[in-house]
């Protein structure tokens, strides 16, 4: 009950942060008042057309249906398998949906500022909540597993350390994104610099979270075969196994880094420049590795595999001799010998 308080005060932190800062930046856009032409003759080289092209109705309507199709699955997979902690990402999906939705509109008022701040925002900062699911997931795992000492962190404090930076790059990534909307040219310029700031900030935290992993699964690999492959000598599917969920963490992060680099490599050039401006990088380098960000775990539900009938320190006992006394890596021998014991045995001879 605590952790779900926990999460839902985090969960509405991050929606009052998105409304605060699309408001004052809704009122800045508001200032000017300039004669505008045609939004639809020349929209590449419409000056009052932020993203200098009209957005598809098919391409937006496709990823809307997608990203809502897995929040509602998400929903029902936390509803029937648990993982409350997994709530970050259908609502996250659920506010890029918003974004998604709202570029209906901007698509037929392409002058609108505050349009484009309302999708802008909600597009660029909903993954925020899916990097948090991913730093939270990582904690479950490890505590899952009970080997927090391979970790540099204790798995309590990862979730703590690295959702607070997610917060903070957040912060810094809206208030950007805020200030960039604005029609004055010198504000608009500190907005992309203060954008592009969080963002860096965001992916060198990311970057650090993602060695931390790929450590932690190199030092129980090499010391702990019985946990590693606890599951393959129980007779549990590949797809129930904790590593499966792994797997999934691997995916997500490639997924997430592909779009950091994009967004920082948008906000470097300008959000007039070639990247921010081509409506299919958008989508390929953006919405979509996101969107397989997030996907990648509906068939693989933290909830129905990270369970407590599958942790592998049950078995910890019955692998003392194949991993040594104390837990770590035995010799070769006695790990074959060991391991051949919890193999089915054949019979020869007349007996049976």
């Amino acid at each position: 009950m605590i952790r779900l308080r926990s999460f839902l005060n985090t969960a509405q932190l991050y929606a009052l942060l998105v409304i605060l800062c699309i408001t004052p930046s809704s009122w800045a856009a508001r200032d000017e008042t300039i004669p505008e032409p045609d939004p639809f003759a020349d929209p590449k080289n419409d000056p009052y057309n932020p993203l200098r092209y009209i957005p598809s109705d098919t391409l937006t309507a496709i990823a809307l249906l997608l990203y809502l199709a897995t929040a509602g699955v998400m929903f029902y997979n936390i509803w029937k398998w648990g993982a409350k902690y997994m709530l970050y990402i259908p609502i996250g999906a659920l506010c890029m949906c918003f974004g998604l939705a709202i570029r209906f509109a901007f698509a037929r008022n392409p002058h609108s500022l505050g349009i484009y701040i309302g999708t802008h925002m909600f597009v660029v900062l909903s993954p925020c909540a899916f990097i948090a699911a991913v730093y939270v997931l990582l904690g479950r795992l490890v505590g899952h597993l009970r080997m927090d000492k391979y970790l540099f962190i204790k798995s309590t404090k990862v979730t703590k350390i690295f959702v607070t930076s997610d917060v903070v790059t957040f912060l810094i990534q809206a208030g950007g994104g805020g200030i960039s909307a604005s029609r004055s040219t010198s504000s608009r310029e500190l907005g992309e610099k203060l954008f592009v700031v969080g963002l860096i900030l965001q992916i060198v935290s990311f970057i650090f979270f993602c060695i931390l992993f790929a450590v932690f699964m190199y030092r129980l690999h090499h010391n702990r075969p019985d946990v590693w492959n606890y599951q393959r000598y129980q007779g549990v599917p590949w797809h129930s196994d904790w590593k499966i969920v792994a797997v999934s963490l691997v995916v997500s992060c490639i997924g997430i880094i592909i779009r950091s680099f994009y967004r920082v490599a948008e906000g470097a050039q300008g959000f007039g420049g070639p990247l921010a401006t081509n409506e299919g990088l958008f989508y390929a380098l953006d919405t979509y590795p996101l969107l397989i960000a997030i996907a990648v775990y509906i068939p693989f539900w933290p909830g129905r595999i990270l369970e407590e009938s599958t942790r592998p320190s049950e078995s910890e006992s019955n692998f003392k001799r194949v991993a040594g006394d104390d837990g770590e890596r035995g010799t070769p021998r006695s790990r074959h010998m060991e391991m051949n014991s919890f193999l089915p045995q054949r019979h020869t001879g007349g007996q049976r």
